[in-house]
């Protein structure tokens, strides 16, 4: 079989493989269910980052933690940030997920508190990146600038990845696909109109990584932002309007059906 063949092939599965997890029974093992209990935006923004950031490890402890953060800020998040007082403030310091303290947790919704306070949400944060020049590279590295103005420790930082520095960026990728792309499939949001489908980036890990590697699709070994946009160009050859809909077929082939599928 010739390349082209070969690259048409693995082109129809993938779609397959979207049109098999891009639907709302994928939400049912996905922390991408935390956010889909919320009706407000500012809501669905705040439980959404959040879980994104804590989104690593076994898919079932995300979920359970992120229910309890949820918990913490009484299943308000919006109305939490904006005006817990010290009190609930030292509640949410009991929360833990890994490495991720309660310090880190204390710092990460003061952090959201003077977004959404002095810099007009997240939505704004992300997009006045990605409006100067037009990459979600530019978005996250301004993004990153923003967050980190407050005063903070050392720790905090490692939680919030820093593509200049070539992070792969996996956990705000997700949240920006699970913000940007068009909730047709009730699976994504698509509350955030102003940076484009086309512009996002892959969320790479690595399921999505070793699927890359076995379908010829990614050949850099490492998971890093070069890896990010080495599969992502790929991708937009597929769909050059919605490439990261893949992230889906990657994804659900690499835990789902195991990353030795193409063998089979």
């Amino acid at each position: 079989m010739n390349t082209e063949a070969i690259i048409i092939e693995t082109k129809q599965l993938l779609d397959s493989r979207v049109i098999q997890y891009n639907h709302l029974d994928f939400i049912d093992s996905d922390p991408i269910q935390i956010p889909h209990k919320f009706m407000r935006n500012e809501d669905i923004e705040i439980s959404g980052f959040l879980t994104a950031t804590i989104s690593w490890g076994q898919r079932k402890s995300i979920i359970n933690n992120a229910n309890k953060l949820m918990d913490f800020m009484d299943h308000s998040p919006y109305e939490f940030i904006t005006e817990a007082d010290n009190s609930d403030w030292l509640r949410v310091k009991r929360f833990v997920h890994r490495t991720f303290n309660g310090d880190d947790c204390l710092f990460f919704l003061q952090s959201l508190k003077n977004i959404y306070q002095n810099y007009g949400g997240l939505e704004s944060v992300f997009t006045t990146g990605y409006q100067t020049n037009g990459t979600i590279f530019g978005a996250l590295k301004h993004f990153r600038e923003v967050f980190l103005l407050i005063p903070h420790d050392h720790h905090v930082t490692k939680h919030i990845s820093d593509v200049t520095a070539n992070s792969s960026a996996k956990r705000l990728n997700m949240f920006l696909r699970w913000m940007v792309r068009s909730n047709e499939n009730e699976v994504d949001f698509g509350l955030w109109k102003e940076i484009p489908t086309s512009a996002l980036m892959l969320p790479l890990d690595v399921h999505t990584g070793d699927v890359a590697r076995a379908y010829g699709l990614l050949n850099r070994k490492q998971n890093d932002w070069k890896a990010v946009e080495e599969i992502t160009a790929v991708l937009r050859e597929f769909d050059a309007v919605d490439p990261i809909k893949y992230d889906f077929a990657l994804f659900g082939i690499g835990v789902f059906e195991g990353k030795n599928i193409k063998n089979q």
